[in-house]
């Protein structure tokens, strides 16, 4: 039988709605499962409602066999005569003295009674169903209404659930079923009534509702393309964005709008800021500069688009007007760092000047370790003002009115206001590029410059909170500490720059209280899992254990190695470092002396290794040669023995296998390695 749900809601918020479609369909999934019902289904939602549809709904949930155990035959069974257990189990069970019985479970003779539950009418239980998966669903936030007694994440108005074209009566949140759903408004606001699944779905069509998300979706960038093609500009279409207007529009329309040139003046991400967050445009683009139109997504159904695109321009331009205000005040006002004096940063740590002084003492000895990449990329050599002015300045956007305004235009502005301010364009680049990475998938800062402001900034972030005890824990990072360790690994990897996380640490603890710097060290490393997390764990686990700092060779190691145990038959090949590094395990590695040898696979092994020069622009070369031994070594298990009687021959054997285990161990401790 054909089974159709639709709960209708005043219009759901899109966002929180969003976080949690991804858990809709499985939680309806979970509540068919426990109650024993095998049947496929999807699910569609719009604004006002969200559905579900099953072509093919059993009459009842399947019969389930129950087992219960009770106490084993030496306490059940006393001197041929039941216990009082047993027949405290038989009553439970409703069943005679002479129906009991012992079977085998894990190994002991028990109790045992098997009955078949046999599976309920599901129009019995639907109500309890859907109100079960109503209660499952977190949209974060939840609205009561009417008397207060119930809570969802909109008000609830309407519940249909028709099962093969029958209504199924019950109710549930103060709403009585009934086969009835509420069109678009533009069709009227009384329910209308429907027959079955086939009758609900084509009456909805036609009273202006577009179930399907995809459908809707696909209905905007039809329109979108049309728009462009008539008159030849681009629109930008953000997915999240394109998303929530899906979400929130029940027969979506695509409108072009226009705001007056004037405004381009104000920086364009004012601009399409203003226009997303606010107002759900999209932004329209002429080549690569902004157009003084938008498109906005209408759920309007009228003879007279105009008056709504009208409206919409209306709305924009008194968004704009403050926008334009904001701007005009800022570039008027001094762009000066010393206003952070009077911002506070946090308690322990001081001001957000106070950080941006220990932001510049991170940015100086950075600079120094990459003062080559840095001259070959601005021109100059003399750059210490240069990196003083990015740093000082870097924050200094969050005392102006557009980013207390608008705080994700953090940087962006302040980009800005250093070009007006007249400080050079990589300066001013290094500003807006500070806080990249934004997310997983973010850009990264562009040049060597603007990383060491961007570094600078995460290190001391991290260093700064570490020294008073904020410290992640568990899923609980509110400080987003490991964004910013991935944040600056991921920068460091992109330039390929050095960085040797402890001795910069070691540098500069004298500005922060006393703490655990190798705490810090292996929050840090820990990141590499997330950043290599093709890679297998213990290669990680390995390379992090030979106790390198530099973050930029340790991630080569990481990479290297993965790639190497990556092989198919790396696995088989391993087993002969494994044996060598369980003997050096627990020993102590000496020199290795060749007047001692006195066999020739001893020989051959030690020169084998010495042709092998280290090169730490060629980890993965030096790695493979490494592994490359594989025979040598090999060839002097065979013929070797190691724990011979005389001291000295045996500690020389132990030194000649255990320089290739300190060989590896610059970059991984093999031991570590497991498959």
């Amino acid at each position: 039988m054909e089974l159709l749900i639709e709960i209708g809601v005043e219009e759901l918020p899109a966002i929180p709605f969003l976080k949690e479609r991804a858990n809709i369909a499985p939680k309806w999934r979970a509540v068919l499962e426990a109650n024993r019902i095998n049947s496929d289904f999807r699910f569609e939602f719009s604004p006002r409602r969200f559905v579900l549809f099953h072509e093919d709904f059993p009459q009842r949930g399947d019969d389930a066999q129950i087992v219960s155990t009770g106490a084993p035959k030496s306490v059940a069974l006393k001197d041929g005569a039941w216990s009082p257990a047993a027949l405290s189990f038989a009553k439970k069970y409703g069943i005679s003295e002479s129906e009991l019985e012992f079977r085998q479970v894990g190994g002991k003779e028990v109790l045992y009674h098997a009955e078949v539950q046999k599976g309920r009418d599901s129009r019995e239980i639907l109500g309890e169903m859907i109100e079960e998966f109503l209660r499952s669903l977190n949209f974060g936030r939840a609205m009561r209404w009417g008397s207060g007694e119930f809570e969802f994440i909109r008000p609830i108005r309407s519940i249909a659930c028709v099962l093969g074209g029958q209504n199924v009566d019950f109710e549930i949140y103060g709403v009585r079923s009934a086969a009835a759903f509420f069109p678009h408004r533009k069709f009227g606001y009384e329910a209308i009534k429907f027959k079955d699944a086939v009758d609900y779905f084509a009456l909805l069509e036609r009273n202006g509702v577009i179930l399907s998300e995809q459908k809707r979706k696909d209905k905007i960038l039809s329109e979108f393309a049309k728009l462009e093609k008539k008159h030849g500009f681009k629109i930008e279409v953000d997915p999240a964005l394109l998303d929530e207007v899906t979400a929130i529009t029940e027969y979506p329309t695509a409108l072009l709008g226009s705001f007056e040139r004037d405004f381009l003046s104000v920086p364009k991400e004012v601009i399409i800021t203003s226009m997303k967050e606010n107002q759900r445009y999209f932004p329209v683009f002429e080549g690569k500069n902004l157009s003084n139109h938008f498109v906005v997504v209408s759920n309007a159904i009228t003879d007279d688009d105009e008056l709504v695109v009208r409206g919409n321009e209306k709305v924009l331009r008194a968004r704009l007007s403050d926008a334009m205000f904001f701007w005009k005040s800022d570039l008027q006002a001094e762009f000066s760092p010393e206003k952070l004096k009077q911002i506070s940063y946090m308690q322990a740590l001081g001001s957000v000047y106070d950080k941006q002084v220990r932001e510049l003492a991170v940015a100086r000895a950075l600079s120094a370790d990459y003062a080559t990449q840095i001259e070959a990329e601005i021109g100059k050599k003399d750059f210490a003002q240069d990196v003083e002015n990015a740093v000082m300045f870097s924050k200094a956007d969050l005392s102006s009115t557009m980013v207390g305004e608008f705080s994700e235009l953090q940087g962006i502005m302040g980009s800005y206001y250093a070009a007006h301010a007249g400080l050079a364009d990589h300066v001013c680049r290094a500003i807006r590029e500070q806080y990249l990475p934004s997310g997983e998938d973010s850009e990264l800062p562009s040049g060597v410059f603007s990383s060491v402001i961007a570094i600078a900034m995460k290190f001391e972030t991290l260093l700064g909170l570490f020294s008073i005890n904020k410290v992640p824990s568990g899923n609980k990072d509110p400080y987003a500490l490991r964004r910013a360790a991935t944040g600056l690994i991921k920068i460091l990897l992109n330039q390929g720059l050095s960085f040797d996380a402890n001795a910069l640490a070691q540098k500069l603890a004298p500005n922060y209280k006393k703490f655990d710097i190798s705490k810090l060290l292996d929050f840090i490393k820990d990141r590499l899992y997330g950043i290599f997390d093709e890679i297998n764990p213990s290669v990680i686990k390995a390379c992090i254990a030979s106790g390198e700092n530099d973050l930029l060779l340790l991630s080569k190691a990481i990479k290297a190695l993965g790639e190497i145990a990556a092989a198919a038959d790396f696995g088989e090949n391993f087993a002969t470092f494994k044996r060598l590094a369980n003997i050096i395990k627990d020993e102590k590695i000496g020199a290795v002396d060749e007047n001692l040898f006195e066999h020739g696979a001893e020989r051959a092994l030690n020169a084998a290794f010495r042709a092998i020069k280290l090169n730490e622009n060629d980890v993965s070369g030096y790695l493979r040669s490494l592994f490359g031994l594989k025979g040598v070594i090999d060839d002097f298990f065979d013929n070797v023995m190691i724990n011979v009687q005389d001291v000295k021959i045996r500690t020389n054997r132990i030194a000649n296998i255990g320089q290739i285990y300190r060989a590896f161990l610059q970059f991984a401790d093999i031991k570590e390695i497991g498959f």
